[in-house]
């Protein structure tokens, strides 16, 4: 995938609001059901304009149907959708018109030539993106009069993304998009997504891979039993629900738990495990040199050391095990401060 050649594309259009205006898509109370099963219920949240918006949760907690509503494919129950102040349904003709969609699979004919469905996907909007330049950015120059049914998994992504783009469109959103690339193609891939989000273009993404979502997302939100609990920048999610960092250390001499709490101070939780001693707190650094110190002061030290940082990983499974094990009432709808770099 050539990603320099994003910059031969024409695909800054006028008029983007400044980052600090108001919201590109806002759903309000959005419910969904499949006969009995409540897959979205009472969903509520807006996406600012410039960022790459995540959304995650396990198979089934309602990801997709949130994302299928707000493009204008399935119709909510209840509550209220607009992007870029459009309802997907009243004004679909215009919403289309604004949007890009990479689902999780298409359906398109077998016998159709790459260079002929970005053709014919073109036809549809105001302001499509010329074929050739598509094929460059996502590096299918070599397979345009390639049928679709010949193509690699990868290359049939990388099909899907193209006929995404090819509205030139202010939104763009992604249906776990790299399920399936190998890691040269998906760093690629992160990469493009990055430099459409510099061009002030909004992302919204859902994704398995977490590692992804914490690379990419500026905001990211969770989902779980069709209800979204918590948002936030996933720093600010590490912050204040991680656990903090952690310190595995072993000493040459052993030390008792009551030493070890003096040497780090309040905050700081500690066990032992086979001669190996695990402190966790919010500052793996301050506490290795605390003990760093106290053990040099009381003739011992340190002979093995490894500090390990919450991921967003960790604080996805905490988020889901806690809901998972203890259901909705364990833990309450939470918006945290939003650090949205634009």
């Amino acid at each position: 995938m050539n990603i320099h050649s994003l910059e031969t594309l024409n695909l800054d259009l006028p008029g983007f609001p400044n980052p600090g205006g108001p919201p590109i898509i806002v759903v309000e109370e959005l419910r969904r059901s499949y006969g009995k099963v409540e897959a979205v219920r009472g969903v509520t949240f807006s996406i600012p304009e410039g960022c790459i918006w995540g959304l995650l949760g396990r198979n089934g907690a309602g990801k997709t149907s949130i994302i299928e509503m707000i493009e204008g494919i399935r119709r909510p129950d209840s509550g209220s959708i607009t992007v870029r102040g459009l309802d997907p349904f009243r004004d679909a003709r215009r919403v289309r018109q604004v949007i890009g969609a990479q689902l999780q699979s298409i359906a398109i004919p077998d016998r159709i030539r790459v260079a002929e469905a970005l053709r014919l996907f073109a036809a549809f909007y105001e302001h499509s993106v010329p074929s050739q330049e598509l094929l460059e950015l996502v590096g299918l120059t070599e397979q345009r009069d390639t049928y679709f049914e010949h193509l690699s998994g990868g290359q049939k992504q990388r099909v899907a993304l193209a006929l995404a783009l090819v509205g030139n469109p202010r939104v763009l959103f992604l249906d776990e998009p790299t399920t399936g690339l190998d890691a040269e193609t998906r760093r690629n891939f992160h990469d493009l997504i990055l430099k459409f989000r510099d061009q002030g273009r909004t992302i919204v993404l859902t994704t398995h891979y977490i590692e992804e979502a914490e690379k990419l997302c500026d905001q990211i939100g969770i989902v779980d039993r069709g209800k979204l609990f918590i948002t936030g920048s996933p720093r600010d999610l590490i912050q204040q629900l991680g656990e903090g960092e952690r310190l595995e250390i072993v000493l040459r001499k052993p030390a008792t738990m009551d030493e070890l709490a003096k040497w780090v101070g309040p905050g700081v939780s500690i066990t032992e495990r086979a001669n190996k001693y695990i402190l966790r707190g919010p500052n793996g650094s301050r506490m290795l040199a605390n003990v760093a110190v106290h053990a040099d002061r009381q003739g011992n030290e340190i002979t093995e050391a490894r500090i390990i940082h919450v991921t967003l990983e960790d604080v996805y499974l905490q988020v889901i095990g806690e809901l998972k094990n203890e259901g909705d009432s364990s833990i309450s709808s939470i918006e945290l401060p939003s650090v949205v770099s634009l």
